[in-house]
């Protein structure tokens, strides 16, 4: 159990956690990893408008940099993986939307797509979760659980259509 209790006014001071914190949703008592997750769709909306390759370059570099962002503020709170820090929901979540239609259906099944596998963590998403530590750790099982979310939700839209 995370015996870290982290302020408001940590999480607005610093860019690192202001970051890792999703711009403060991962501040949320209940749930902060769905409050992550919620917070990421106005991010996706604007992203959506964006051509292909700039929303894959775009969920690169939210990914990338979320391995030091997360192991930073993971590591500034002595805590590995902290309940709070939900860089790594925007990431699963932009990853799960990639070429996805940019309607609300589809984007309320990314959005409950993601939060199964991210939640249920199947396997290797649970081995990486328990097994890698650090940034990569934090960052890598929501990464995979957003594969798992992008395929299910591209199966849905060739099945059902846009």
């Amino acid at each position: 159990m995370q015996k870290v209790v982290v302020r408001v006014n940590t999480v607005f001071s610093s860019p690192v956690h202001f970051l890792a914190f999703g711009f403060g949703s991962g501040l949320s008592p209940v749930a902060p990893g769905t409050a992550g997750t919620l917070a990421a769709i106005p991010l996706y909306l604007l992203l959506a408008q964006w051509p292909l390759w700039g929303y894959v370059l775009a969920t690169l570099v939210i990914s990338v940099a979320g391995i030091w962002i997360c192991g930073e503020s993971s590591r500034l709170l002595g805590v590995h993986d902290y309940s709070g820090i939900v860089w790594d929901e925007f990431a699963g979540f932009l990853l799960t939307m990639l070429a996805a239609p940019v309607e609300w259906g589809w984007i309320v099944a990314g959005f409950c797509l993601f939060r199964l596998f991210d939640v249920w963590k199947p396997w290797p998403v649970r081995v990486a979760d328990r097994n890698i530590h650090g940034g990569l750790g934090i960052m890598l099982d929501d990464i995979l659980a957003g594969i798992y979310a992008f395929l299910c939700l591209q199966l849905l839209v060739w099945l059902l259509g846009s």
